[in-house]
């Protein structure tokens, strides 16, 4: 993950393009709006997972408030709903807190982002002593042995491996629209080739300890740390420090999810959305359009079991892995990380990455070729088939797969099929409408701030 990251993000540090602009060289002026579209898709079926889990923080708080009161409330939804009324209500609530960062520039988040990591992790912390505490060890969960081996754990493994990384790559295709803000070329490389990966994986040890400690104590097993603290509450409803130590952590979970519908949705979503009307939408615009397409979905439907979480997860895995091996392979591969700048915003047959009527058929080609494969065994998946077929297989490789079919079909077929002006490099130039010196500008910004 921490590679992709690296990879991704390298255009934006060393070009100062986002994700929009940067996918046009690949895609062409016209055919970089489907992968904009996929992961605007993307991040709106985040935001409303998002902002769901974040209703569920925003109750943590009121229960530990209100106490039994409010735990208890009555749930006056029909069981259709699949959710219940007291969850409706912190969504809402939550979306209030959320609505007012989204009008902060991207560049003013950092001192809020500095604030809400410092929280989630205090929150982590504690919530990892005191099970291991209370439980007296991290229980029998890590101890418990396999039902299953051979080929068939294997693949199970490696499905496991892909479901965590299928999570995050939205946010590693779109690494771009970050890593532009950059003051240095390499000012993002420690955080995506190492701290990233590494607080990622350290957070899931950590809820594997915590679920482990906490199923020894309640005798059930919690995998969401919201569940998990909203549980504590019903048993322990009017116990002064149950409720203390809830709110506490409801507020680091409260500010986490803040942080991440902001940054890994509203923000980026919203600047992709700007490249398909940027008449009429512009980043703050875009970002609050998210937000209403992700409360539209019904989030709450797709969270309800851990099965469908895991299907939304990888149908979306399937479609964004080949769009990043399409990406990686122009710019590295095909270009060797030179691009014509002016080009890149140049919407006629003039532009180097003009191709077919603005559409590259190689990235196309490229892209159907790393998806078509998976689509039987994801079809199989939804429908919870029970016969083993070797379709299953592959599409738990589907991240691996995918990335290296795309990757692989792009690079043969500029091999084949070469693209005029595919190599080399310029910087923007005067031109017939006004001067615009791309190394000078950056730097006039780089002395203010």
């Amino acid at each position: 993950m921490g590679i992709l990251a690296v990879l991704c993000g390298w255009i934006g540090s060393h070009h100062h393009v986002g994700f929009t602009v940067a996918s046009r060289s690949a895609w062409g002026l016209r055919g970089a709006f489907w992968p904009v579209l996929n992961r605007v898709m993307t991040g709106c079926v985040w935001m409303g997972v998002q902002i769901y889990w974040g209703g569920l923080a925003v109750r943590l708080v009121l229960n530990a408030i209100i106490g039994p009161r409010f735990i208890f409330m009555a749930n006056t939804l029909p069981a259709s709903a699949n959710v219940e009324t007291a969850n409706l209500i912190c969504f809402f609530l939550f979306i209030l807190a959320l609505l007012p960062l989204l009008m902060l520039p991207p560049e003013r988040l950092q001192l809020p982002f500095y604030v809400a990591s410092a929280m989630i992790t205090s929150t982590l912390a504690g919530m990892l002593l005191w099970s291991l505490i209370a439980a007296h060890g991290a229980g029998e969960l890590l101890a418990t042995s396999t039902t299953q081996d051979g080929s068939k754990l294997s693949w199970n493994m490696l499905y496991g491996l892909q479901s965590f990384i299928s999570g995050w790559l939205g946010g590693v295709l779109g690494q771009s629209d970050w890593t532009r803000y950059s003051r240095h070329k390499d000012g993002a490389l420690l955080s995506q080739s190492a701290a990233a990966p590494l607080t990622v994986c350290l957070t899931a040890f950590f809820g594997i300890l915590i679920t482990s400690a906490a199923s020894a104590l309640y005798g059930q097993i919690f995998w969401n740390p919201f569940l998990l603290l909203l549980f504590i509450q019903t048993k322990s409803a009017s116990d002064p420090a149950t409720r203390a130590g809830t709110f506490f952590a409801g507020l680091g979970l409260l500010a986490s999810q803040l942080s991440l519908c902001v940054v890994l949705n509203s923000v980026s979503s919203g600047m992709d959305l700007t490249t398909l009307a940027p008449q009429y939408i512009n980043i703050r615009r875009g970002a609050f359009i998210i937000v209403a397409i992700g409360v539209a979905i019904v989030p709450w439907n797709l969270v309800n079991t851990a099965s469908t979480f895991l299907t939304v997860l990888q149908g979306w895995s399937i479609f964004l892995a080949p769009m990043i091996g399409v990406l990686v392979a122009d710019y590295f591969a095909v270009r060797r990380r030179a691009l014509h700048l002016a080009d890149l915003y140049i919407g006629n047959p003039t532009s180097a990455y003009w191709y077919t009527a603005g559409i590259n058929f190689r990235a196309v080609v490229a892209w159907t070729m790393g998806l078509w494969p998976l689509l039987p065994g994801f079809v199989r998946t939804v429908r919870g088939a029970e016969e083993y077929s070797g379709w299953d297989n592959l599409v738990r490789l589907n991240v691996f797969f995918g990335f290296t079919v795309a990757f692989v079909v792009h690079l043969a077929l500029h091999v084949v099929f070469p693209a005029p002006g595919s190599r080399g490099d310029s910087r923007f130039a005067k031109t017939d409408h006004g001067s615009l010196d791309d190394e000078q500008i950056l730097e006039d910004v780089e002395k203010k701030i």
